[in-house]
């Protein structure tokens, strides 16, 4: 899927970026970074690059590394995040792959969590206006679109357990631990 010409029409520029929780895929239109994908080794790219294609109805480009158009800001922020000099991530965003209670759920995340801070499931389902719907909350962390620029690490189980991550329990530990949540694991 990688070609050395950007497409004329719709098109999805994507990369895998180095991430301090393993390669991520990420993936940009002209309206934002729409995907953040955990778990980019080789053999899975292909697959994740063909249901973004499927689903935006898109042409993928992968730019050579360091000719990234929609991607050189959210590349840079991404490393900047995991270098541990950025606190909030300033992207557009393309919304398109949540809707409904999950996105508005995404989005009060987004707007009500920052750095360095947690909020439980339940909590959160509280702020939207539907107390009962943690489970749900939980659903809607699960399928997020854009992991780490949309904080879905930073909710945890009301009573203090870490909760379930897309991208596994370790990551969601590593990424706390960056954000000082949780002290540094030992080995």
């Amino acid at each position: 899927m990688d070609s050395s010409e950007r497409p004329r029409g719709p098109h999805l520029e994507w990369t895998v970026a180095a991430g301090g929780v393993g390669p991520l895929l990420l993936a940009a239109t002209p309206e934002g970074l729409v995907r953040v994908g955990f778990h980019a080794e080789v053999d899975r790219v292909d697959r994740m690059i063909g249901s973004l294609v499927s689903r935006l109805g898109a042409d993928p480009w992968r730019p050579e590394p360091g000719r990234e158009v929609l991607l050189a800001e959210p590349i840079r922020q991404v490393e900047a995040y995991f270098a541990g000099s950025l606190r909030r991530f300033e992207l557009p965003l393309d919304w398109r792959l949540s809707s409904g209670f999950n996105r508005q759920v995404l989005l009060e995340l987004d707007r009500s969590v920052p750095y360095g801070q947690v909020v439980g499931y339940g909590e959160l389902a509280a702020r939207v206006g539907q107390p009962g719907a943690a489970q749900a909350v939980g659903n809607a962390m699960g399928s997020n679109p854009l992991p780490v620029v949309v904080p879905c690490h930073r909710v945890v189980e009301n009573d203090g357990g870490i909760g379930g991550f897309g991208g596994g329990v370790e990551a969601k530990r590593t990424l706390l631990a960056l954000e000082g949540v949780l002290p540094e694991p030992l080995f």
